[in-house]
Order: structure tokens, then C-alpha cells, then sequence
């Protein structure tokens, strides 16, 4: 039987090099910013994030009653071993308080966070799982083949919160061929949020409700689920979801990976 300072060793023998691959001004919970706020990748492919053909996955929709706001939630995208998998790897990023690329006033955004441009194979695996789900049109554009490769990660540790927020448009990113640089994708904006869900109650996870606002009174509570995955419509206009990330209260940290889904003209 190994020994625990054994099998950290061995799981740490899992993951490539880290590298900074771009940076950005980030911004802290309580104001204030950090220039050159780091946005990471591996710099070789990472073998637990090669996800493959997973039968025992059936992806399925629920919409969302939300006053004719669109919202609607997937089961099944990811396996509990795929979520794991994401959960190590940023770990070995690291969580901060500062998030780079993101303005957010004072108190609102209370947790932690890590960007990062993940595997195009990972997120192609996972958009080909879901893609007959997704609107094919939003607002006259056409669902992009591909989801963004940069990816926010927060953790939401004891007693914090993302309060009531609106989730701006962006660009598409990818890695460049050579590793070692982030690259925007010309011509593509992002018209729907993901929330990938990476653990929830069943691990223990206390609050971390997910709650989306009707625009006229009200709002409807999504309890995170391991291996779901949340969509809204996001942007500055009025069809943006109005939504905040509740409190999680005790030892067991929230994990949720913000994916943007990408539609061409």
C-alpha cells in the first residue's frame, strides 16, 4: 500500500509543467488590481483531461422557466472521474483571489479563481456530447463547432458567494500551435454561459445554489450537481440572466468552471 506522501508524488507525476500563458490585469474581491494576473496551460497534453467515448453518459436538457429568458440546465456531460480530473488540474494552477480579465465593483465576486486554456480534445469531446442541445441560433448567430478553450475557474470556499451579477460577452480563445501563447478568435462572440458543475451536495458541498432571477419578480434555485452543466444567455442587453453563485457554507469548497459557448455571424 502506498503511503500518503507517496501517492501525492505519483499524482503530481500525472500533470505536465505549468506555464503562464498569457497575462491580464486581474481584479480583487474587495477592489483594488493586480497587473499581470496569470492565465495558465499545460505545456504538453495532460493524459487525465483525454477524455473519450463514455456510454454510460446520457446527456438530456431541462429548460428553465425563467419569464421568456432562456436558461435550461444538461445532465450527464461529464463523468465524476472527468470532474475530478478538472478539479486536479487547476489545483495544481492554483486558486487566487485576484481574477485576470474580469471587473467586478467591491463585494461582488467573493471567491476564488483560476483561468486557464484547457486541451481543444477535452472541450471538443464535451461539446460533441451536448451539442444537439444547444440552440443552433441566438439573436440571428449560428452556433460556433467549438467551445471557448479559455476557461474561469472559481472555488467557492466557507462563506463565499459571487453575488447578483449579469456574465458579459467574449471573444473565443484557443492555445497557439506552439504552446505558448493564447490566441482570440476572430469574428466569434459567446452568447451563453456554462456553468460546469464539479461537485455538488452528494460530496459534501453546504449551499452553492446557483440562483437565476425572473425579469419581473422572483427566481428559480439550481443546486449544483456533479458532472452538470447550467446554460444561460449572457451579454449587456436585456436578455442576460441576472444570476448569483449562493453562499457555500463549511469545509467542502464549491467547484464551477464558467465554459463560453460561441456563435458566429
Amino acid at each position: 500500500m502506498l503511503n500518503t506522501e507517496t501517492m501525492l508524488t505519483t499524482e503530481a507525476l500525472l500533470w505536465p509543467k505549468q506555464i503562464e500563458i498569457a497575462h491580464m490585469t486581474g481584479s480583487l474581491p474587495m477592489g483594488g488590481i493586480v497587473p499581470m494576473t496569470p492565465i495558465f496551460a499545460f505545456a504538453a497534453p495532460a493524459t487525465p483531461l483525454m477524455f473519450g467515448d463514455e456510454p454510460s453518459l446520457n446527456p438530456h436538457r431541462t429548460d428553465i422557466e425563467l419569464g421568456g429568458l432562456l436558461a435550461f440546465s444538461i445532465d450527464d456531460v461529464i463523468t465524476a472521474a472527468e470532474a475530478d480530473a478538472i478539479v486536479a488540474a487547476t489545483e495544481c494552477f492554483g486558486y487566487r483571489e485576484e481574477a485576470p480579465g474580469i471587473a467586478t465593483p467591491p463585494g461582488m465576486r467573493m471567491n476564488k479563481s483560476v483561468h486557464w486554456v484547457a486541451e481543444a480534445s477535452m472541450l471538443t469531446t464535451i461539446f460533441d456530447r451536448i451539442k444537439a442541445l444547444l440552440p443552433a441560433q441566438i439573436d440571428g448567430r449560428n452556433l460556433h463547432s467549438a467551445l471557448s478553450q479559455r476557461i474561469n475557474m472559481y472555488r467557492y470556499d466557507d462563506d463565499d458567494v459571487f453575488n447578483m451579477h449579469t456574465d458579459g460577452d467574449w471573444p473565443g480563445y484557443g492555445m497557439s500551435s506552439d504552446r505558448n501563447g493564447m490566441q482570440e478568435w476572430p469574428g466569434l462572440r459567446s452568447c451563453l454561459s456554462m456553468l460546469l458543475y464539479l461537485n455538488g451536495p452528494d460530496d459534501g458541498v453546504v449551499g452553492g445554489n446557483t440562483r437565476l432571477y425572473r425579469p419581473d419578480s422572483g427566481w428559480v434555485d439550481v443546486m449544483p450537481k456533479k458532472g452538470s452543466a447550467l446554460f444561460f444567455r449572457h451579454g449587456f442587453g436585456a436578455a442576460s440572466v441576472l444570476h448569483e453563485g449562493c453562499r457555500v457554507s463549511g469545509a467542502v469548497a464549491k467547484y464551477v468552471a464558467r465554459i463560453n459557448v460561441m456563435y458566429r455571424p
